[in-house]
């Protein structure tokens, strides 16, 4: 039986843990750097698509709290394969998203203490969050609050010196107003090409919202909590995203030295934070962390759903005190294995996995979007957002660099669904038994 340990308090909290991390602090950096000023454009696009969705899966999650959320969502609404295709694809991005993220904290305690190597500093993150995930689901949850929470205000206080520097508030800088805006090569420097590029890096980054419906299968009162903690998810992001961007192409120049690598450190830099990379580097810590204890959680809460219908080993859905620990390990240590690919072969094997999930975010909503209208009817929500996903693909396809990972991605998924029919075939057949997980 699942554990309603969670409160609606940890339930956006946990969200944000999740989707606010690297892509946020160090990947907004690529974005920036295709599209100049415009990234504005990219992220108001790509949040408009985000709130689409998550309203979206927050009405059928409201209706139908269940563990698995999306996954189970688009088992009803399209089949067995769905349900598959999405729960599988979600934990494949969410483990390899806590390797690539272990990976960064890394390499960040690295360089405070280069006598510890990479790899020691990866055992220790990944031991420490997989113990906290065995724990009661409520501990967890208070963690991930406050490690959340640190983010948070990380954030505001950027916010709060990026105004004070806007408003000429600060003694030795001088506002530049909106002079970079458009003064260094306009505010489209690279015409809507390089929009359309900001707007891929920018989708990818608001990936991770979701765990808030997955979560809310243990939370006490989940039709009401899953409501409160959608909203409170879409309007934290958009503070948290488009009012970080504005502040960093309204105080540096998009194409200024070190904008690309980590525009927040940039910025600290130039209105004269003493220590700025330092700062920046504690709260990309902090962020990847968080994302990691998030991911960890999500993970191993979608692969016990999958067991739950069928589509993953049983033994990975025992539960111990309320705790999936099967999955939790499970899902940890396909991330510390990924991890270790990752130090062997960094330049193959690893950017290979990340490819492979690249494009996964988008199916997960194109299924969630699919699942609405089929269960709910046409309505603008469900149809606006399956043209914009449907455009970002196009995006993808039209662009050398994305278009490696869409065309890896689809690969992925194609296996999935290969096996849905597989198993479907299997278990029609006449004289058959059931096909193991």
């Amino acid at each position: 039986m699942t554990a309603h340990g969670l409160r609606r308090r940890h339930l956006a909290m946990l969200a944000l843990g999740g989707a606010i991390g690297a892509g946020l602090f160090v990947g907004s950096g690529v974005g920036i750097a295709a599209a100049g000023p415009g990234i504005l454009v990219s992220y108001a696009l790509a949040g408009a698509l985000t709130v689409l969705v998550m309203r979206m899966l927050g009405d059928l999650s409201a209706e139908h709290p269940v563990a698995g959320s999306f996954a189970e969502h688009a088992r009803r609404a399209f089949g067995g394969w769905a349900g598959l295709l999405a729960g599988w694809m979600y934990w494949g991005l969410l483990v390899v998203s806590v390797a690539a993220e272990a990976l960064g904290a890394a390499r960040i305690a690295h360089g405070w203490v280069p006598s510890v190597p990479p790899w020691a500093w990866v055992a220790v993150f990944m031991t420490v969050f997989t113990a906290a995930n065995l724990t009661g689901v409520r501990r967890f949850g208070e963690l991930e609050f406050w490690f959340a929470g640190l983010k948070i205000a990380a954030i505001g206080c950027f916010l709060l010196l990026g105004a004070a520097a806007l408003a000429g508030l600060l003694d030795g800088f001088a506002s530049p107003g909106a002079a970079h805006l458009t003064g260094d090569g306009g505010f489209l420097p690279h015409g809507w090409h390089g929009v359309a590029v900001g707007m891929v890096a920018a989708v990818f980054a608001f990936g991770g919202l979701e765990t808030v419906t997955i979560a809310a299968a243990e939370c006490e009162d989940p039709a009401r909590a899953v409501r409160s903690g959608v909203r409170a998810v879409m309007w934290r992001v958009a503070v948290c995203y488009l009012g970080s961007m504005t502040v960093i192409v309204l105080l540096v120049p998009w194409n200024a030295p070190g904008v690309a690598e980590g525009p927040y450190t940039a910025v600290m830099a130039r209105i004269g934070v003493p220590g700025a990379a330092d700062v920046m580097a504690a709260v990309v810590l902090i962020a990847l962390l968080s994302a990691m204890n998030a991911n960890v959680y999500g993970s191993s809460r979608m692969l016990r759903a999958l067991v739950e219908r069928g589509d993953a080993p049983p033994v990975l859905g025992r539960l111990r005190g309320g705790v999936p620990r099967a999955a939790v390990l499970a899902s940890a240590a396909f991330g510390f294995g990924s991890v270790v690919l990752g130090l062997l072969w960094p330049r193959t094997v690893f950017p290979f996995l990340l490819n492979s999930i690249g494009a996964a975010i988008l199916i997960v909503w194109a299924l969630i979007a699919g699942s609405h209208l089929r269960l709910r009817g046409p309505s603008a929500a469900s149809l606006t957002a399956l043209a914009g996903i449907g455009g970002v693909l196009l995006l993808m396809l039209g662009d050398p660099a994305s278009r490696t990972q869409l065309l890896t991605t689809g690969g992925w998924a194609a296996a999935l669904l290969g096996w849905a029919a597989l198993r479907r075939r299997w278990r029609t057949a006449p004289g058959t038994g059931p096909l193991p997980s």
